[in-house]
């Protein structure tokens, strides 16, 4: 298939997650940081790059909060269902970018919906990187701690080398065509995929990482969202 010059950028953001670790009594995404949602911060990163063709939100189909946002009614903003998995909601978000006209070569980058720390300068460098990959690939960390691999039992089987462990982040930036085909491909076969690049990974392809900042942070427990409410507060201040 040859891919239209040149191809778009898509966002898919799978947003159907309760966040049960963060014990609140709402999804982690629609928790406040600042004045607005997180989710709302997280899309905010996307709405204003000139390169946007436009964002997909998965969200669930019982989910009272989404409709209640300001930006719900924005116009680049589209709803897909969210599924049980978050491979199910991102399908689900590649399929909705399908029916909007997107080609199977555009790329497609999947950012987690309670990671509303992603600086522009990590948007703009995966963008530039990846844009002639025959792959694609994701933003991420060189780990910086010692690492331990632990037993059942609790304890430690031995050190890991640092030197070739990366954490993975998002956004992680893959062809439209070759993501659904890669999710697909798992699903049915039953594999447990964790994120986008696994998938791919699963598949056969090597997807190239991009080093970004470490405090694209990802609020998964209340300390998280207590560090980004600190910093959020201290930027204001300045």
């Amino acid at each position: 298939m040859t891919p239209r010059q040149p191809p778009l950028f898509w966002v898919v953001i799978p947003a159907a997650g309760v966040g049960s670790r963060m014990r609140a009594d709402r999804p982690k995404q629609y928790l406040q940081l600042g004045e607005r949602s997180i989710i709302e911060h997280t899309l905010d990163c996307f709405l204003d790059h000139p390169a946007l063709a436009g964002v997909v939100v998965c969200i669930a189909p019982d989910d009272p909060y989404w409709p209640r946002l300001p930006c719900a009614s924005n116009v680049r903003i589209h709803r897909a269902a969210g599924g049980r998995e978050r491979s199910d909601s991102v399908l689900n978000g590649l399929q909705c970018l399908h029916e909007l006209g997107a080609d199977a070569c555009d790329w497609v980058l999947v950012h987690d919906a309670a990671r509303p720390n992603l600086a522009r300068e990590d948007l703009d460098k995966l963008l530039l990187e990846l844009a002639g990959d025959s792959v694609g690939g994701l933003l991420a960390v060189p780990a910086r701690d010692t690492l331990k691999r632990v037993g059942a039992d609790g304890r430690v089987l031995e050190t890991v080398d640092r030197s070739v462990v990366w954490q993975a982040f998002t956004p992680q930036m893959f062809r439209l065509g070759m993501l659904r085909e890669a999710l697909e491909a798992a699903l049915e076969t039953g594999v447990q995929v964790t994120d986008e690049a696994s998938a791919m990974e699963w598949a056969g392809q090597s997807p190239r990482v991009v080093e970004g900042r470490a405090d694209n942070l990802k609020v998964t427990r209340p300390e998280d969202l207590e560090w980004l409410a600190q910093r959020w507060h201290a930027d204001r201040t300045q």
